[in-house]
This record gives structure tokens, C-alpha cells and sequence, in this order.
């Protein structure tokens, strides 16, 4: 794609790096076909390819942004299918997040548009303020109906749909300390606590924590850590994301050079896809930029790192159908595919993978709330397909696809690593059905 930036427009980093993503797009078209709001919606401008024109067209301009390219950036999941499929290698991912920087410093939103996100942003990251308000929604939800009937509140309504009737004790294994294994340690590893995961389901870090120490790895859980900055980093509030980037760099760092890490261990993909940009995002700055690639690089899925261990034999056969969602931030953000089903099938799972794994579920992030139609629309898809496989549960990597596939299927849903936990020698997870006892050919 041809470019027109002056000079001076090229001494923006943020400018700069946009326009070197703008020249490598060929207009192919390839990512039309796998972009779930194209896919949904059949228009034009919320394909990447069109999302890409009207971000040129505004950098390029050196204009603030409008209620045009608003409406269709905020439509965009970062799903990042787009970037599997397109062959020319552009980083729609570096520019989308460009734009809505420039979006939040140029753009004036609609009043109660502003209140929720400043309200998702001073809320979720939070795991206490995430609590209590989620404690609090049972007070709300008589009011869906009405929240639903009005354009402004409907984000409202999706959040109380969203909450769960019931929330979680707070988990032990969430403060900070070492879980140092029985045997021989082999390995020390940090685990990315979270913000959103630990308040919705503390199981999958205790289920992570007992795996990997049975296992033989030591598994830290740092003091001071939190959000992972995904969240705000979403909605363009650059500033903020790049403070919970350097706050999490400086915590696993005092790590490092206290005793050492093996790999920081994530559990929710989402988080997963940031962190592993953290290189990228602080490379500006002179205080953190090799210290964030240094993190950057020891960042590792779940399933990904223990892909580098030898797991033992199973302690008790599996033999259960599991339909794998491949969480969009996993597959396309991390181009991680493969780890996740060989560990589940090595664990005696009989693994089936829905239609269409490629499409978004419609979680991504708070998309699920200030897109709450379309986002249905997508989880809908993806629970049709999955329920099609016939399978009788199912796994995924992500807290924010396991929320918002739940809220429309009956099939029971867990984290990936706690079906591993249970299959070599942890409890069974809540909802999970007992596997039937394998018959002998005599009988």
C-alpha cells in the first residue's frame, strides 16, 4: 500500500511504525474471509482491510478521529485471525492498537459511552473492586430487561447477564509465596496471578500450581504483581497500559535476579498475548525496554511450557470427549495450535475440534459487554459448532472464552489445565463428567 506521511508525521513512533504496517497490505482481501465481524456483519469497513483504509486515512491526514472509524475500530475483536491469514505479514495487531491511542486522545464519546469503559477500566483490573461488583450485580439484574430496552445501558445489561449468580471463595494460592515441590526441584517457574481469572475461577491457578510442583517445578507467586494491562491496553488507554507493563516487569525482574526463572507461566491466553508484547510495547523506553524483552522472551503458555516436560503416565484414564475451543488470543495471538489437543489426547482425551475453530467466540476482553450483539451472534456460532462435535466438555486457555461460551451452552467448561491436573493425580473438576470404566474385550 502506497503511503504519503511527511517528514515531520515520521518523527511519531507510534506514526512511524503504522506506516511501515500500511506498506506491507496488498489489498489481497485473504483476511475478509476470516474476520468474524466481516464474516457477521458482511461489511466492508469491519473487515481489516477496511479498517486499515480508514486508519491510513486518518494517520495519514493528521486528523482527530470520527464517529465513522470509531464505530468500526470499535467493532474489531483483535481476535488477530486476520494476521494467520494474511501472507503479506501485516501487524494489524501494532496498528489497531495504534489507532485506538489516537482514537482515546482524539475522540470525545458519547457520555454514558465514556462512563462504562472509565467503570471496566476501574473495575476489572482490580481483583477486590472485581469482587465486590460482581457480589453486588444480584441487586442489578432484576433490571436487565429495562437496561436491555435502552441503546445507552445495554452495555450494563451485558454485564449483569455476564455475572455469575455465585462467586468463588478466595483462593489461598493466590497469595503471594512459593510452592516449592516434595521431590527434586527441576525448575522455577513465576505464575501470572491475573486480575479477572482468580476472582471468576481460582481452580485453574491451583490446578496449575499442583500439576507443575508434583511435577517437580518450583512455582512462585510474586508480591506486587497484577493486571497484565490487556484490558485498558485495549480500549487505548496507553498510558495506564504501559503502567501495569513496567509495574509486572519490575516484579518478575526482582525474581529474576533473586533466584532465577525458568519461564512466567500464564493461564489465560489473553494475558498471555500481551505479555509476550511487552518488548514491543516499552521498547521506547530506555529504563525497561531490555528488561521488558527479557520477560517477554520467558513468557510461556501453560500447555506451552509443559510441552517442554516429561509428564509422567496418566494416573487414571481420561476416556472423556472434549471439545477444544481454541481461544482466539492462543491461536492467532501466540500461534500456539498444537500443544494444547497433544497434551489433552496424551492424557487419554479423545479430542474433537468444532467448525470454524478460527472464529471468535465473541469474549475478547470487554467486547462481550460494549459489543454485546454481535458478540452473541458470535457465541452462538461458536456453541452450535461445538455442541456439533458431540463431545461431552469442554477446554479451552482462556477465562474470557470459558465466561462467555458458558453463558450460552449447558456443556460443562473447564481450563485445559485442570483437566491434565485431574488425569495425573489432582481432584476432578467441578461439572466434569465421571469417565465411563473401560470394558474388557471378554466382557
Amino acid at each position: 500500500m502506497q503511503t504519503n506521511f511527511t517528514p515531520e508525521q515520521l518523527l511519531d513512533p507510534g506514526v512511524a511504525e503504522s506506516e511501515k504496517i500500511l506498506r506491507k497490505c496488498v489489498h489481497c482481501g485473504f483476511c475478509t474471509a476470516t474476520c468474524p465481524t466481516y464474516v457477521t456483519l458482511g461489511n466492508e469497513l469491519d473487515s481489516p482491510r477496511g479498517r486499515i483504509y480508514l486508519i491510513k486515512d486518518m494517520l495519514e491526514n493528521g486528523r482527530a478521529a470520527d464517529e465513522q472509524i470509531v464505530r468500526h475500530v470499535d467493532r474489531c475483536l483483535s481476535c488477530l485471525a486476520c494476521m494467520t491469514t494474511c501472507p503479506s505479514g501485516v501487524n494489524y495487531m501494532h496498528l489497531v492498537d495504534n489507532a485506538r491511542a489516537h482514537i482515546e486522545k482524539t475522540y470525545k464519546r458519547p457520555v454514558m459511552n465514556r462512563l462504562t469503559r472509565a467503570l471496566l477500566a476501574l473495575v476489572l483490573p482490580y481483583p477486590g473492586r472485581f469482587r465486590f461488583a460482581l457480589n453486588a450485580a444480584r441487586l442489578g439484574r432484576p433490571f436487565v430487561p429495562l437496561f436491555r430496552s435502552v441503546s445507552a445501558l445495554k452495555p450494563v445489561a451485558a454485564m449483569l447477564e455476564l455475572a455469575p449468580k455465585s462467586v468463588p471463595a478466595k483462593s489461598r494460592f493466590a497469595e503471594p509465596g512459593s510452592h516449592a515441590p516434595q521431590i527434586t526441584k527441576k525448575a522455577r517457574v513465576a505464575i501470572l496471578t491475573g486480575c479477572a481469572q482468580p476472582v471468576l475461577k481460582p481452580g485453574i491457578n491451583e490446578a496449575t500450581i499442583r500439576l507443575l510442583t508434583r511435577l517437580g517445578i518450583e512455582v512462585v507467586v510474586p508480591k506486587g504483581e497484577g493486571c497484565c494491562g490487556s484490558l485498558v491496553h485495549h480500549m487505548g488507554r496507553e498510558d495506564e497500559a504501559l503502567g501495569d507493563a513496567r509495574r509486572n516487569v519490575d516484579v518478575w525482574t526482582r525474581e529474576l535476579d533473586a533466584g532465577g526463572l525458568d519461564a512466567i507461566v500464564v493461564t489465560a491466553s489473553g494475558c498471555g498475548t500481551t505479555i509476550k508484547d511487552y518488548g514491543y510495547m516499552l521498547r521506547l523506553d530506555p529504563n525497561y525496554k531490555d528488561k521488558a524483552a527479557r520477560v517477554s522472551a520467558l513468557a510461556k503458555d501453560i500447555t506451552e511450557y509443559l510441552t517442554t516436560l516429561d509428564l509422567p503416565a496418566p494416573k487414571q484414564p481420561a476416556g472423556l470427549t472434549v471439545a477444544y475451543h481454541s481461544a482466539c488470543s492462543m491461536q492467532h495471538g501466540q500461534k500456539i495450535t498444537r500443544q494444547p489437543k497433544d497434551l489433552l489426547k496424551a492424557a487419554g482425551f479423545i479430542v474433537k475440534e468444532p467448525a470454524e475453530g478460527h472464529l471468535c467466540c465473541g469474549s475478547a476482553g470487554t467486547y462481550n459487554i460494549m459489543q454485546a450483539e454481535i458478540a452473541r451472534t458470535l457465541r452462538d456460532r461458536t456453541v452450535k459448532n461445538i455442541e456439533a462435535t458431540g463431545a461431552s466438555l469442554i477446554a479451552t486457555g482462556n477465562i474470557g472464552c470459558i465466561t462467555q461460551i458458558a453463558s450460552g451452552s449447558k456443556l460443562p467448561i473447564v481450563h485445559t489445565v485442570e483437566l491434565l491436573d485431574w488425569v495425573y493425580g489432582g481432584p476432578k473438576p467441578e461439572g466434569v463428567p465421571s469417565p465411563k470404566p473401560f470394558l474388557h474385550a471378554a466382557e
